[in-house]
C-alpha cells in the first residue's frame, strides 16, 4: 500500500475570512513546487489579491507561511514568512516580513504550512488557534494595548503553552511603519502589523500539539550532529574568533564568534556563566559562541546579559536578553533584548547626528538603546531597518521639524532632552508615541522617505550618503555596496523594501583570511575574482554574476524552507580540518531526509529562481508607468535604481581605487544585465520573459502577464 503520509509539510492550509467569518482549509499540495514560506505566500499573492489593490482594504490579504523544514528538527529552521502589500514603499508592491521567535513553530505543530488572513472586521478580533480548533474572538479588551501586555493578557486568557503573535498602537492606527511582534520582542515588519490592523486583526494566539512527520529522523539526528560539530560557526556563520584563541588558527576583531574567557553573562540566573572558548567539535558549547549583546552594545552590556536567547530550533542565539534597572524607571519594562538593528537604534544611528557623546558613556547609551528598543516593540512600530532612527535624528538635527511641524506640535516635544548637557532617553518615547498615533505632522516619518522627503521638500535626503537610502521607492541599504561592490548594489534593488540577503555579508565578515576566501570564491562561483578586497573593488565579472544571483536564490530560498540566513547558507566551516570549507549541499540534505524527496542543491537553488522570479512578475504587474497607469515591465528604469550617493561620494576618489566603495554608473548597469541574464529575464528591461517562464514551469504567470501586455 503506497504511504500517502505527509513528510516535512503539515499538508494544509489555513483560511479565515474575517468579514463573513469564514474558516476553512485546503491542501498544500498544489503549491509545492515553490516550496513553503516566501515561495507559498507570494504564489496565493498572485493569485488572489489583483494589482493595485489598496493596502488596506480589505481586498488585501496577509499570509503567514512557513516549510517544509519548519518544527522538523533541522537546526535554525523557526523563520516565519508574512507576506501582503506594502504600506511605505512606491505603488504598494508585495512585499515579505520575516520573524523568528516560537510563531512558526507553532503554526507548523498545530497542522498548518499557512495561514491565510482575507477580509476585514468591523471589530476588533484575534484568532485563536488550537491545533484543528480555529476561533475568531472578540479583541476589545486588549485593542489599545502595546504588545507585551496584549501577549500576557492573551496567554493568561488562552494558554502559556501558545505564541501570540500581535500588534501595538502603531498598527491599530494604521501607521504604515507597524509591525507583528511575537515571543516579546521578535518583530516582523515591511508594514504587516498596520495590514492586521486594517482589518481590526490584533493578534494571532497560536498554539500546537502536533508533530512534523519526518521521513528519515536518523539521517536528521546524524545530519545536525555533523553540522553542529564541524560545519556551523557563530551569528552570520562567522567562523573564527574575535579574539585569539589557543585552539584557533586565525581571529578577527569583527568576527560575531565573541565567546572568550572573562567575558560573562553577568546577569545570568543563580550566577554569571562564562562565555568561555566553545571550540568546533564541542555540541553542546555551540550556544555560546555569540555573545552579541556586547558586540551590540558594547563592554558595558556584558552585566545586563541574562543570557543570549534565540529562535525555535536555533543552538546559535544572537538574541539578547538584558535586565537593565533604568529601563524599567522609562518604559516599565525591566526586560529588553533583540537582535540586529533593533539593538542600537541610538548609540548608532542616531548618534552620527545628534553628537551626545553617548559613545562615550556605555552604561548610559545603554539605556538610550533599551528604552528606544522597548518602546518600539511596545508600540509595534518598525524601524524599516533603522531608517525611521536615521530619518528623526537628521531632521531634528538639520532644522527640518522646527521647519515643518506646527508650532504647538513642535513645543509638545521637550528636544531639549537631546541637547548633551540632559541626554534624558525619555524624549525617544515621546516622539516614538506621537509617531505612532498617526495623527499628526511627525507621523508622517512613518510612512516613510518616499512620502515624508516629498511631502515637506526635503528629496536630497535621498541622494544624502548619511541616509543610506538605496532605492528611490523608500528602502536603506542592508549590506549593499560595501558588500563585495556590484554584488551588494544589485541585490539591494530586486525587492520592494531592503533585502535581508545575508549570504554574501556572511561570507565577507567570516574572519577567514582574503587569499583562503578567495580559494571559496574559485570553488563556488568560478573564480577567485568573483570577490574583492573591501573597498578596493574591480569592475564587473561574470563570476560577481554568479556570486550576486547565488546570494539572491539562497536568501529566497531559506526564506521558503524555511531556515535562518543570518547562519545559513554552510558556506565555510570553522574546522581547520576540513580546510575551512563548509558544506552548500546541506540544506538539500536534510530537505531529503525530512521530506523524502530527492532534489539535489542546484534542484533547490533554481526552485529559489523560480520564486524570485514570481515575485518581479508581481512587481511588473503592479508598478505603475510615469503616467500612472498599471502594469510596467522596465524594471531597469523604473525599479532597479540605485540613489545617486552611490556614484558620487567621495568626490576626490574614482571608482576602483583603493579606500572606496564608490560606484561607476555604467558598471552598475553593467552589472543588472549579467545578473538578469543568470535568471533568464529580458536583460534590457529586467522583467520576466516568457521563455524563462516556460523553463521555470510557471504558465500560469507568463499567460497572465501575457494578457496585460507585460512580457516583452
Amino acid at each position: 500500500m503506497a504511504d500517502e503520509t505527509s513528510y516535512g509539510w503539515a499538508g494544509k492550509i489555513l483560511r479565515v475570512n474575517l468579514s463573513t467569518g469564514s474558516v476553512t482549509t485546503q491542501p498544500t499540495d498544489p503549491y509545492k513546487e515553490y516550496i513553503g514560506g516566501m515561495g507559498l505566500a507570494n504564489k496565493i499573492m498572485f493569485d488572489e489579491v489583483p494589482a493595485g489593490t489598496d493596502p488596506f482594504s480589505p481586498e488585501n490579504k496577509i499570509v503567514f507561511a512557513v516549510g517544509p523544514l519548519t518544527a522538523s528538527g533541522v537546526p535554525l529552521a523557526g523563520r516565519t514568512t508574512i507576506c501582503s502589500l506594502s504600506t511605505f514603499s512606491k505603488d504598494h508592491l508585495i512585499v515579505d516580513a520575516h520573524c523568528g521567535g516560537m510563531l512558526g513553530a507553532k503554526i507548523k505543530l498545530a497542522g498548518y504550512d499557512a495561514i491565510v488572513v482575507e477580509g476585514a472586521s468591523s471589530k476588533p478580533v484575534y484568532l485563536n488557534i488550537k491545533n484543528d480548533q480555529v476561533t475568531i474572538k472578540d479583541a476589545s479588551g486588549v485593542w489599545g494595548l502595546g504588545t507585551r501586555a496584549t501577549t500576557e493578557a492573551l496567554c493568561r486568557k488562552e494558554s502559556v503553552q501558545a505564541c501570540v503573535a500581535a500588534i501595538g498602537p502603531s498598527g491599530e492606527n494604521l501607521t504604515p511603519y507597524s509591525c507583528i511582534i511575537n515571543s516579546r520582542n521578535h518583530s516582523a515588519g515591511a508594514g504587516t502589523g498596520a495590514v492586521m490592523g486594517s482589518k481590526m486583526l490584533k493578534a494571532l494566539v497560536v498554539e500546537g500539539d502536533g508533530s512534523v512527520n519526518v521521513k528519515d529522523p536518523q539521517t536528521v539526528a546524524d545530519l545536525s550532529d555533523y553540522m553542529l560539530r564541524e560545519i556551523i560557526g557563530s551569528n552570520n556563520n562567522h567562523v573564527v574568533p574575535s579574539t585569539q584563541q589557543e585552539w584557533a588558527e586565525y581571529y578577527d576583531k569583527g568576527s560575531r564568534w565573541t565567546a572568550r574567557k572573562g567575558l560573562f553573562w553577568e546577569a545570568a540566573e543563580g550566577e554569571p556563566i562564562e562565555t568561555g572558548e566553545p571550540k568546533p567539535g564541542e555540541i553542546n558549547t555551540v550556544g555560546y559562541r555569540c555573545m552579541k549583546s556586547t558586540k551590540d552594545l558594547g563592554e558595558a552590556a556584558s552585566k545586563y546579559t541574562i543570557k543570549m536567547n534565540g529562535c525555535h530550533s536555533c543552538p546559535i542565539h544572537c538574541y539578547s536578553d538584558l535586565r537593565v534597572e533604568g529601563t524599567k524607571e522609562t518604559t516599565g519594562y525591566e526586560t529588553a533584548g533583540n537582535t540586529c538593528a533593533a539593538n542600537f537604534p541610538v548609540s548608532v544611528y542616531m548618534e552620527p547626528f545628534l553628537k551626545m557623546g553617548l559613545k562615550d558613556d556605555g552604561d548610559l547609551s545603554i539605556l538610550w538603546d533599551t528604552t528606544t528598543s522597548n518602546t518600539m516593540d511596545n508600540l509595534g512600530l518598525w524601524c524599516n531597518y533603522a531608517q525611521l532612527y536615521r530619518d528623526i535624528a537628521y531632521c531634528h538635527a538639520n532644522g527640518v521639524f522646527k521647519r515643518v511641524l506646527p508650532a504647538n506640535e513642535y513645543a509638545s516635544i521637550d528636544w531639549g532632552k537631546f541637547d548633551a548637557d540632559r541626554r534624558d532617553p525619555t524624549v525617544m518615547i515621546e516622539i516614538l508615541t506621537k509617531i505612532a498615533q498617526n495623527d499628526s505632522e511627525i507621523s508622517y516619518l512613518a510612512h516613510g522617505p518616499y512620502v515624508w522627503c516629498e511631502r515637506w521638500n526635503e528629496q536630497a535626503w535621498f541622494d544624502n550618503a548619511k541616509s543610506t537610502l538605496i532605492n528611490y521607492r523608500g528602502w536603506p541599504v542592508h549590506h549593499a555596496i560595501e558588500c563585495f561592490g556590484q554584488v551588494g548594489a544589485v541585490y539591494n534593488m530586486m525587492f520592494n523594501r531592503d533585502d535581508m540577503i545575508h549570504s554574501a555579508v556572511n561570507f565577507q565578515g567570516c574572519g577567514l583570511p582574503f587569499e583562503l576566501k578567495q580559494q571559496i570564491a574559485e570553488e563556488v562561483w568560478g573564480g577567485a575574482d568573483a570577490i574583492d578586497q573591501d573597498k578596493n573593488y574591480t569592475p564587473m565579472n561574470d563570476h560577481k554574476a554568479n556570486f550576486a544571483w547565488w546570494s539572491l536564490v539562497t536568501d529566497v530560498l531559506h526564506d521558503s524552507l524555511t531556515l535562518c540566513n543570518w547562519v545559513w547558507p554552510m558556506t565555510m566551516s570553522p574546522t581547520k580540518a576540513r580546510n575551512y570549507r563548509g558544506d552548500l549541499d546541506l540544506e538539500a540534505k536534510f530537505f531529503k531526509a525530512v521530506t523524502g524527496e530527492d532534489l539535489t542543491t542546484d534542484d533547490l537553488y533554481q526552485a529559489g529562481a523560480k520564486i524570485m522570479t514570481l515575485q518581479r512578475a508581481n512587481t511588473v504587474r503592479g508598478m505603475t508607468k510615469a503616467d500612472g497607469s498599471l502594469g510596467n515591465n522596465d524594471l531597469r528604469a523604473d525599479h532597479d535604481v540605485i540613489t545617486a550617493w552611490a556614484f558620487d561620494k567621495d568626490p576626490d576618489k574614482k571608482p576602483f581605487t583603493e579606500g572606496t566603495d564608490k560606484m561607476d554608473r555604467d558598471d552598475f548597469q553593467t552589472a543588472l544585465g549579467m545578473v538578469y541574464g543568470k535568471f533568464g529575464w529580458d536583460e534590457k528591461l529586467g522583467c520576466p520573459t516568457a521563455a524563462c517562464l516556460d523553463a521555470y514551469g510557471m504558465t500560469d504567470v507568463k499567460e497572465e502577464l501575457q494578457s496585460l501586455n507585460l512580457l516583452p
